[in-house]
């Protein structure tokens, strides 16, 4: 479980990145799922943009695949969903 400050973090170092998965009207599927957990492991930090034609809520979208990739909901602005998880071969961010 994050803390508000390490989630304050996260939320700046991800500020600059651009989404490298888009959500359609297909929602979330485990192959989906496979791709964001390798993706996790090589960046620790990601964003999901959830494009406007998805049948699915946004936050019920987040729910899913963070439980799907054993990772950390750190923010849904807008259509955009950011998760973190610590890379167990490349470390890249430190947490405060």
């Amino acid at each position: 479980m994050l803390t508000g400050k390490q989630k304050r973090f996260l939320r700046n170092q991800a500020h600059h990145l651009n989404p490298i998965f888009q959500v359609g009207k297909s929602g979330v599927n485990p192959n989906m799922i496979q791709q964001l957990s390798h993706a996790l492991e090589a960046r620790e930090l990601i964003k999901i943009s959830v494009l406007q034609n998805c049948e699915w809520d946004k936050t019920e979208i987040a729910r899913n695949i963070s439980e799907g990739t054993e990772a950390e909901l750190v923010q849904i602005i807008g259509n955009t969903i950011v998760l973190y998880r610590e890379s167990e071969e490349n470390k890249k961010l430190i947490l405060p």
